[in-house]
């Protein structure tokens, strides 16, 4: 069992999400789904309560807990993407069916949960090289969805 496991507080989307996010990560599954009985909140009774669910290996839980709260960008994922391919591939399935794109990087899913599609260069080599760094913030600054290409030439100093 991993030692942290996030828990994610839906109004009543928490299948829903779950299903959505096992949809965009590849070797990903619902892992236990269980239902209100009654004795924690009457009026939900029979309805999905939490969804214990896994992407890529990381373990997630899901609470439909009703509407008191709400994501907020000061939590948010980060995935770290190999290729432009990938980062386009996240992008777009993130971003679907209501999802906002924010800027350098950052995106709002259609249920509200916040994101980081990024290049594993950035910080895997590019955050060794202060001045390439520097270069690499000014470009990102300036997207939303990243460009590896631009950023890479940003970093190269061309």
């Amino acid at each position: 069992m991993q030692r942290i496991t996030p828990f994610l507080w839906f109004d009543d989307q928490a299948e829903e999400a779950a299903k959505f996010y096992v949809s965009v990560f590849k070797n990903s599954k619902i892992k236990q789904i269980t239902h209100y009985t009654g004795e924690e909140l009457p009026e939900r009774k029979g309805q999905v309560m939490t969804v214990s669910f896994e992407l890529d290996g990381q373990v997630f839980t899901a609470l439909n807990g009703g509407p008191q709260f709400k994501f907020t960008e000061a939590i948010s994922f980060v995935i770290n993407c190999d290729t432009q391919e990938e980062i386009d591939y996240y992008w777009e399935k993130l971003t679907a069916g209501g999802g906002e794109e924010v800027q350098c990087g950052w995106l709002t899913d259609k249920f509200g949960l916040s994101w980081q599609v990024v290049p594993a260069k950035f910080f895997d080599e590019w955050v060794k090289d202060a001045a390439g760094l520097e270069r690499v913030m000014h470009e990102l600054m300036q997207m939303k969805r990243l460009d590896m290409a631009k950023l890479q030439a940003a970093f190269d100093g061309k």
